[in-house]
């Protein structure tokens, strides 16, 4: 019973990120859902991310976090516009929040719109939000296994951005082995090498966005 509940649930679910998808279609935002774990870093990649593309495009982000808007004011200070969803427990966003959040970040009209999801390698990976595009952000703190351990998302994402370089000389991370795995998960993807601290990589992951936004026209 449990079984067929979950598959009513995701149908459900795959309903609604088919009309999300079909509404940002219509009011030309590219959409990119971000999944990593909790801490790896996707609200400091974000408020780079709004800085650097101020300007050339306006950027949303939808963020989902269990508790707290902290996460939403800081990218409201970085520039970005920013709508908060609290799940009160649920470790992933749903198409439904989706919808419910874009009604509010609408009038904004973004060009580049970004689900910052629930700090959750496994759940969010299942759950379709109409996005265009899934982003893995992999930090250097977390080791170079992830990708093994939690292959679902890798292996969906058109791209994983591996955080926090800067921070490869004092840890043990494994940057080619890191690498070769990701290669094997999806030759398809693109990786970018990252530091929201220091600046690292970030130009072509912006280029990569600004590549995205064009194909989508």
């Amino acid at each position: 019973m449990k079984v067929i509940i979950g598959k009513e649930l995701l149908c459900a679910n795959a309903d609604q990120a088919a009309q999300n998808r079909e509404l940002f279609r219509r009011r030309g935002a590219a959409v990119i859902n971000i999944i990593s774990s909790p801490g790896s870093g996707k609200t400091a990649l974000l408020e780079r991310t709004a800085k650097l593309m101020c300007g050339r495009f306006k950027t949303g982000v939808i963020v989902g976090d269990l508790y707290t808007d902290r996460d939403a004011r800081r990218l409201k200070s970085a520039g970005a516009a920013a709508v908060q969803i609290n799940t009160d427990g649920l470790c992933h966003l749903t198409a439904g929040m989706v919808a419910r959040a874009f009604k509010e970040i609408e009038p904004e009209n973004p060009d580049l719109l970004f689900i910052e999801n629930v700090g959750n390698l496994v759940c969010p990976a299942a759950f379709d939000l109409g996005e265009h595009v899934k982003v893995a952000l992999l930090s250097v703190a977390e080791g170079a296994d992830k990708p093994a351990k939690y292959p679902g998302i890798f292996r969906e994402a058109a791209v994983t951005v591996i955080s926090k370089a800067d921070l490869v000389p004092y840890t043990d991370f494994d940057l080619p082995s890191c690498l070769a795995e990701l290669q094997q998960l999806n030759g398809k993807m693109e990786v970018f090498v990252t530091s929201a601290r220091t600046g690292e990589g970030l130009a072509k992951w912006c280029r990569w966005l600004d590549d995205l936004r064009q194909k989508l026209k």
